[in-house]
């Protein structure tokens, strides 16, 4: 089925179609590196020193993640731009377009990493006690990397298709074969953090050929066109131009991570590295079902945007904001409340704990104006205002959030370090509400059915 309904059923019903199956997805997916870290954490003897390995091979997953979306997101945003306009044949060839790109970057991205890993994971602060675990963990999943790509950016495409509920069954697939593999890889073939890697790589390569099967169904009216790996200049760089913003949000993450380990090493020891790797994991859950919210609003922005139906992006913008602000509180309050309670999922170190604990609660201290921050990003991605979406998605990590890395310790020592958190979300939150009130002010000026050049060049 066409969803011509994105365009015609009622913002709030379509949101909920949309955003529930994503929010279950992208939670689901949050869960792969949690479970990965509670079995681990619980590794008799090396546990606590293990979840620190974990915690430096993060930010090359974050970069792997960041290719993925250059071209996953932006692929996906521009179907759901092209179905609005009835392009049915490009949308087709923009899919194609797809495999050939994520094929590329994820086999050159695991060449030229693995000819570097162990330089690399010291540069994002493994020790000699921290490698042994970064190093195998990391390994494997690069082998499997290219697989990772290809099903996370064919799903994007699967959910922007009008199928959310099967791009979230696959998904929770993903996760629950992960879960069940974990504790026998781990713990009954006695294989650690390798074993949570392979648990991973086989997850995710079983979903990749069932949305394989389901793309080459000529059923399904968006389907691989003749020549599966077919690559168009254009096409690609209209996608990449796109997927730009949260390519750059997700490759900040992961030069931000590689300073805030340095930075805790330097004023606290290896463990606060894993008392990072376990705050992290916990408030990724949350920004995860802000992220999912993100998704329901893509696919419902972009159509209506290429429909030139402006009352419904507005629509849809303000009850996504809604709905992730519920969220994100949801979260600040589980943080600060039950801080222990939380940590003690993933350690019994009492040492760590204590650590995890207070990181949580500082960390998160402005946790509920993070999603707005998201949707505004997200709404200048959908409407194709590159320059302003790069601005918002670097302001947090990368323009606020380094510099107070390294002032904040000055003063404050180790709670510099996560002081930095809220100081940079808060300021992060500041200029998204200045980007927010020229938007709307622009977008009050369209009308139905308005060409969408008479917002501006200056959109652009």
């Amino acid at each position: 089925m066409i969803p011509t309904e994105l365009g015609t059923k009622k913002i709030s019903t379509l949101l909920r179609m949309y955003a529930v199956p994503g929010i279950i997805a992208m939670t689901a997916a949050s869960l792969y590196n949690m479970v990965d870290s509670i079995y681990i954490g619980h590794i008799k003897d090396v546990g606590a020193m293990a979840i620190s390995g974990l915690a430096v091979a993060s930010p090359l997953m974050n970069l792997s993640a960041a290719l993925g979306t250059l071209v996953g997101i932006g692929a996906s945003t521009t179907i759901s731009v092209l179905l609005g306009q009835k392009n049915y044949e490009k949308a087709q060839n923009v899919l194609a377009n797809e495999v050939s790109l994520n094929t590329i970057i994820g086999i050159a991205y695991s060449i030229l990493m693995l000819s570097f890993l162990e330089p690399i994971l010291r540069f994002f602060g493994a020790t000699d006690a921290i490698m042994p675990y970064a190093k195998p963990y990391m390994f494997v999943n690069l082998l499997g990397n290219v697989i990772t790509h290809l099903y996370f950016g064919l799903n994007s495409c699967i959910r922007a298709s009008g199928n959310p509920k099967l791009a979230m069954n696959m998904t929770l697939f993903t996760v629950i074969l992960n879960a069940v593999l974990d504790p026998i890889l781990i713990f009954g073939f006695h294989m650690g953090v390798v074993g949570a890697a392979v648990a991973t790589v086989i997850a995710q390569f079983s979903a990749f050929i069932r949305t394989m099967v389901y793309f080459l169904d000529k059923k399904n009216f968006l389907h691989f066109p003749e020549g599966i790996f077919r690559y168009d200049g254009r096409i690609a760089m209209e996608c990449i131009s796109i997927g730009v913003g949260p390519f750059l949000v997700n490759a900040a993450n992961c030069i931000v991570v590689m300073f805030i380990n340095q930075q805790l090493l330097k004023y606290s020891g290896e463990l606060a590295i894993g008392a990072y790797g376990i705050q992290n994991r916990i408030t990724f859950f949350f920004l995860m079902i802000a992220a999912g919210i993100n998704q329901g609003l893509q696919p419902i922005a972009g159509y209506n945007f290429g429909a030139r139906l402006y009352s419904r992006v507005r629509k849809v913008y303000w009850t996504s904001i809604g709905w992730v602000t519920v969220a994100t509180v949801t979260g600040f309050i589980i943080c600060e409340a039950f801080p222990g309670a939380a940590v003690s999922i993933f350690t019994n170190d009492p040492t760590l704990r204590e650590m995890s604990a207070r990181a949580l609660r500082i960390c998160n201290l402005m946790l509920p104006v993070i999603g707005f921050h998201m949707v505004t990003t997200q709404l200048f991605q959908c409407l194709g205002m590159i320059g302003k979406g790069i601005i918002l998605s670097l302001s947090r990590q990368i323009l606020i959030m380094l510099p107070l890395l390294y002032i904040l310790p000055l003063f404050l020592g180790h709670d510099g370090v996560w002081l930095s958190f809220p100081s940079s979300d808060f300021l992060a939150f500041l200029l998204a509400l200045c980007f927010f009130f020229w938007l709307i002010g622009k977008m009050k000026k369209l009308k139905d059915g308005d060409e969408p050049v008479s917002l501006g060049s200056s959109l652009a």
